[in-house]
């Protein structure tokens, strides 16, 4: 038998909308339990990446400190929510959203036993709370339209304290010689179509122009990949 004090809280202070193109474009992979059984395998979520998952996850984790307030701006496939959690340690803490409830059910799930995480259901364009250390948006940029794109930058922006810091992982466009562009293509033509909004402008474009952040950008792999870490100075 279960018991709710060793869970995770999921707080909801205001229901979202599921936006339409999450319904219209992804339902098939994150609003399926059924997928979410098929998806959330390392194999999986590692072969989509081009055997770069852990890399990737670590990648964005080493921004971050022990003892760190941390917001995780989605649920995502993959260890990523359980390595923040240990990052911070017992005297941090993580917030992990979702505007999906399946994801938040299923995020709870992998977080069992890690008493400093709490899940909620919550849109990543208004987080419910504010004054975070950091931010980590991994590999949820490239899947929103535009708009959406710009919402978050600047949601997540507002949310995180003067010394903070907003980490974002995702894909870049790849350099002309790299042997897997072509494929990556394909694949954002049919299955990822506003992939190429991200891939034409810079993440720090995205945000409303301000002197109060500071932006350092990298690639890997070829470019197919990239971190920006934007500081709040003030």
């Amino acid at each position: 038998m279960d018991h709710p004090e060793q869970r995770p809280t999921v707080e909801a202070i205001a229901v979202p909308m599921l936006p339409d193109y999450l319904v219209d474009t992804y339902s098939w992979a994150y609003l399926r339990p059924k997928s979410l059984r098929l998806l959330d395998r390392h194999a999986v979520v590692n072969g989509i990446l081009w055997g770069n998952y852990r890399r990737l996850v670590a990648w964005a984790c080493e921004e971050f400190s022990e003892g760190d307030r941390l917001l995780q701006a989605a649920s995502v496939y993959g260890n990523l929510s359980v390595r923040l959690a240990k990052q911070v340690g017992a005297r941090g803490s993580l917030d992990v959203i979702d505007i999906a409830p399946v994801q938040v059910e299923h995020c709870r799930m992998k977080l069992l036993g890690h008493s400093n995480a709490t899940v909620q259901l919550a849109d990543a364009a208004t987080p419910p709370r504010s004054g975070y250390d950091g931010i980590c948006c991994f590999f949820l940029l490239h899947e929103m339209p535009d708009r959406h794109k710009r919402l978050v930058v600047d949601g997540l922006l507002a949310c995180v304290r003067p010394g903070g810091i907003v980490v974002f992982v995702d894909y870049h466009r790849p350099v002309r010689w790299h042997p897997c562009r072509p494929v990556m293509a394909t694949v954002f033509r049919w299955l990822e179509p506003y992939a190429e909004g991200l891939l034409r402008t810079r993440i720090e474009d995205l945000a409303t122009p301000t002197a109060n952040v500071e932006w350092k950008f990298e690639t890997r792999f070829g470019a197919l990949y990239q971190k920006v870490v934007a500081r709040r100075l003030r």
